[in-house]
């Protein structure tokens, strides 16, 4: 415990400090890395053994985010599409030792968790995405995607292993139980409202967008999204035999094992705002 308690406040730090660079090149770049980590990560899971395929994927994950920050715009359709092909024409390459399955898995992860990683890009440059919303509110929806999601494994950690006595999903997770998620999913919504009571008393200028009531049932459905994001991530770990995907944060395990259930949290949270915004103004 002592060690997962000093490994999570030196990341804090270095979360924070990358926080208060989000104006500068820091930023874009602190997500690149946490990307290519991440990505590096779920490809050793899976026994990813085509160095090809993985120095390509790893790229693609770094360049991702800085198409965000320069707001550069591709076809998804056509550079996906020539993506797809040359990472299936690298398997070929490397028959005898790639598995379908490990290529497919390398094209999903070096799109898709960059991306997730991205959304913190998003919220920075709301004000340039959704009309009408401020800087201040895309840090504010930014620190609110990961309380939604730590605060959710803190206090599920914390209440399961005090009052648990009904497992949640054994065969996936067998220390996870159902008090824990009850707890996880309180611990959340305390947390977010208390964050919207700071925001308005220090930061908002007029009005806030979300009312507490908005705040709670928003945080309700982040935690059970982040609940399940980190299933989704244990039923990785279980189908390939793994206890963590990394050992870079001792007491956490890897980027991914720290960021599952935030890869899922922070796109359903901008989509949710997303589409709240388009449907006021339809």
């Amino acid at each position: 415990m002592k060690q997962r308690v000093i490994t999570g406040l030196l990341f804090a730090i270095i979360f924070i400090g990358a926080l208060l660079l989000m104006n500068t090149m820091v930023f874009p770049a602190f997500i690149a890395i946490l990307s290519a980590i991440a990505v590096w990560e779920i490809e050793k899971a899976v026994g990813l053994k085509n160095k090809l395929i993985m120095i390509l994927s790893i790229a693609v994950s770094v360049c991702i985010p800085f198409l965000f920050e320069f707001n550069v715009s591709v076809s998804a359709g056509g550079v996906g599409g020539v993506y797809v092909v040359v990472m299936l024409m690298l398997m070929l390459l490397q028959y005898e030792k790639t598995r379908f399955q490990e290529a497919v898995m390398s094209i999903f992860a070096s799109v898709c968790v960059p991306y997730a990683f991205s959304v913190m890009i998003i919220f920075r440059d709301i004000d340039e995405y959704i009309p009408g919303y401020s800087k201040i509110e895309g840090l504010y929806l930014m620190i609110f995607a990961f309380l939604a999601s730590w605060m959710t494994d803190i206090f599920a950690y914390f209440v399961g292993s005090k009052f648990g006595k009904h497992k949640l999903c054994p065969k996936i997770s067998p220390k996870k139980s159902v008090e824990g998620a009850i707890g996880g999913v309180a611990g959340a919504v305390l947390l977010n409202v208390l964050l919207l009571f700071v925001f308005k008393k220090f930061f908002f200028e007029g009005e806030a967008r979300l009312s507490y009531f908005a705040v709670v049932i928003l945080s309700v459905i982040l935690s059970i999204v982040s609940m399940f994001g980190d299933l989704a991530a244990s039923t990785i770990k279980r189908n390939f035999g793994i206890k963590d995907f990394g050992k870079l944060l001792p007491g956490h395990g890897g980027i991914m094992d720290r960021f599952d259930s935030a890869l899922f949290v922070m796109p359903v949270l901008y989509s949710a705002i997303y589409i709240a915004n388009i449907t006021e103004l339809v």
